[in-house]
């Protein structure tokens, strides 16, 4: 990105450095609504976010607080709406106990844990691991170290597989932990996939898959960089619904 030729002005002017990101709290409807304000001089717009981690505000480093909340205000029903929609999509509080079900590659499967077991072993809709019941730490690192594992060997076949299709170089895959960005494209060829993937259908981690690749082709969203996920996935669209729609009901912890 070019430098901005307001570099000048902002080092005359000794504008403090801006702050981390702050929590706020609005009011709507007359419920109390926290939020995590965060402010830039990049920015020239007041843009509104709602994930999973809740409402997250983006605002140019000189936005005045009255005008934040007018929007806020402005945009209430949609914050409440969207608010509701991803508290009934959070799924209930996982607990790392032997009968404990989890996802790989989209089906169930069953944890047993007992000290007899030797190894960490998928055994048809089980998954075995060697620690106590009453040892939920233990557990989840077993199955957390067995998720990731597969989740390396699955991406790096499938990033090899489609990168010859594409006709480019098989990327280095690298897992991340994000519960929310499924894939990052580096210029580099790095691509990051979080392990979490690994809890969905194979049809949707190769979406993921191929978008990412196909950034290694166009660096952007552009028309060109679509055909290029057409041209591998003709049914991209609908695994890409699919993924927004359904995703997070594979991830469980």
């Amino acid at each position: 990105m070019p430098p901005r030729s307001s570099s000048l002005l902002d080092w005359v002017r000794r504008d403090p450095p801006a702050p981390a990101a702050s929590r706020e709290q609005c009011v709507i409807d007359g419920v109390a609504i926290d939020y995590t304000l965060k402010r830039s001089r990049r920015r020239r717009s007041i843009t509104l976010t709602i994930d999973e981690d809740g409402l997250r505000v983006g605002a140019p480093w000189r936005a005045s607080q009255s005008r934040i909340d007018a929007l806020l205000v402005t945009h209430a029903r949609w914050i409440a709406r969207k608010l509701a929609e991803w508290a009934a999509r959070r799924p209930p509080p996982f607990a790392w106990r032997t009968g404990a079900i989890v996802m790989a590659l989209g089906e169930p499967l069953t944890v047993v844990a007992g000290p007899a077991i030797t190894a960490t072993t998928r055994e048809n809709t089980h998954l075995q691991v060697n620690a106590s019941a009453s040892d939920p730490t233990r557990i989840a690192q077993l199955v957390t170290a067995w998720l990731r594992g597969t989740a390396q060997e699955w991406f790096e076949q499938r990033a090899a597989h489609f990168a010859h299709i594409l006709g480019v170089p098989t990327p280095r895959i690298l897992l991340s932990n994000a519960r929310t960005r499924w894939g990052t494209c580096h210029p580099d060829g790095r691509v990051h996939l979080t392990w979490r993937l690994i809890h969905m259908p194979p049809a949707l981690i190769d979406y993921v898959v191929v978008h990412e690749l196909a950034h290694l082709r166009e660096p952007n969203h552009s028309p060109r960089f679509w055909a290029w996920v057409s041209h591998v996935l003709p049914d991209f669209k609908e695994r890409r619904l699919a993924l927004r729609r359904d995703g997070h009901r594979y991830v469980f912890a």
